[in-house]
């Protein structure tokens, strides 16, 4: 073996010790600071507080930011339906001069200009929760969000595992209905979770030998009337949309299905939804226990408790926590230069049987 002199010692040394360095002081590769040393700054614009998804949400940003060296301003407006609020809060944030936006926009045809802004300023905005559908193109550089069709798809099916008999036993005189509760079918989170389940259990509806298309009525909202008459329908599937989205006025539109007699299932498209039918059933007869096949989307403990004791038939969990880190690390990458692209974040249908399961506990929040 040859022997090491000691300039070659020196000079390993000396490498080792520029490379140390290098990765101590060069913080840019992580996102956690930007050309001048400063902590990179993203500002997060939010549908809102009302729901504790959002709380959910904002605990996973506040994670991501703490990980990737980063600091971030977590805001929304009231509720989801106060667009200039957002829209005041979105222009806020531009103003900030940020590293990036992440927006889950209520309105993005509202937004186009302070879109447009952002874009000319070079601030990249990453969507998260429902995005910000119908923006200019190469204005969202990427989203974290839940693939919200294909939930509420998920929804269906377990749903109608449970009505399927009934559904094969209908007809023109004894007709069974299915109902759906949206606080709103404006946003395009709550729109297409109504369509996708809405989509799916027609159906599947279709798939029984006793019910052909031309048998399913769809009312309740022009939106998705489908022209086909209760009177001539074996089964009719009806959205209740509340003229305000408050917890009041969603319990009211549950109760008005939960009224019906012919009423063999019922869902919700949000936590909000959920909430208003569990509370409905109480004023209504605990029809939940007894004929109808109750359904949610979200968590919150009300819906949690309702699962776990067998009033709801289940539910469908995103991951609140995994959609808020996931739009702060790819707003992050998107910085730093690296190529983004659409995260999935995510959905499970949870019932009695695996709602204290450790996967499942994991993605719940209360």
């Amino acid at each position: 073996m040859k022997k090491i002199t000691g300039l070659v010692i020196l000079m390993i040394v000396s490498a080792l010790f520029l490379i140390a360095c290098g990765g101590e002081n060069d913080t840019s590769s992580n996102g956690s600071s930007n050309e001048n040393g400063e902590k990179l700054h993203i500002e997060v614009v939010a549908k809102g507080f009302q729901h504790q998804f959002w709380t959910a949400v904002s605990e996973g940003a506040e994670q991501a930011a703490s990980d990737f060296g980063v600091t971030m301003n977590f805001t929304g407006p009231a509720n989801e339906t106060a667009i200039q609020e957002q829209n005041q809060m979105l222009s806020n944030a531009i103003n900030q001069s940020p590293a990036a936006i992440a927006l889950a926009s209520l309105d993005t045809e509202s937004q186009i200009d302070l879109i447009s802004q952002a874009q000319n300023s070079g601030i990249p905005i990453i969507g998260f929760d429902s995005g910000v559908p119908g923006a200019p193109e190469g204005s969202i550089t990427a989203n974290a969000s839940t693939d919200n069709y294909a939930a509420a798809e998920l929804g269906a099916e377990n749903i109608f595992d449970a009505i399927s008999e009934d559904v094969d036993n209908a007809t023109t005189e004894a007709s069974v209905r299915i109902g759906i509760v949206s606080q709103e079918v404006n946003s395009m989170s709550i729109r297409t979770r109504t369509e996708g389940f809405m989509d799916r259990i027609v159906e599947l509806v279709a798939t029984s030998d006793n019910v052909s298309e031309e048998e399913i009525a769809i009312v309740g909202h022009d939106r998705y009337n489908n022209g086909v008459s209760e009177n001539d329908a074996k089964v009719v599937v009806e959205l209740q949309v509340p003229a305000q989205a408050t917890d009041a006025a969603i319990q009211v539109s549950a109760q008005t299905l939960f009224n019906k007699p012919d009423l063999i299932a019922i869902f919700g498209t949000n936590e909000l939804g959920g909430n208003g039918i569990i509370n409905a059933n109480q004023a209504t007869g605990n029809r939940l226990q007894t004929d109808v096949v109750g359904g949610g989307f979200d968590s919150g403990a009300l819906q949690i408790d309702a699962v776990r004791n067998g009033v709801l038939h289940g539910a469908i969990t995103q991951n609140p926590v995994q959609i808020g880190y996931m739009a702060i690390e790819l707003a992050v990458k998107a910085v730093n230069g690296e190529d983004v692209s659409d995260v999935d974040t995510g959905a499970v249908w949870y019932n009695a049987s695996n709602v204290d399961s450790e996967d499942v506990q994991a993605l719940l929040y209360e």
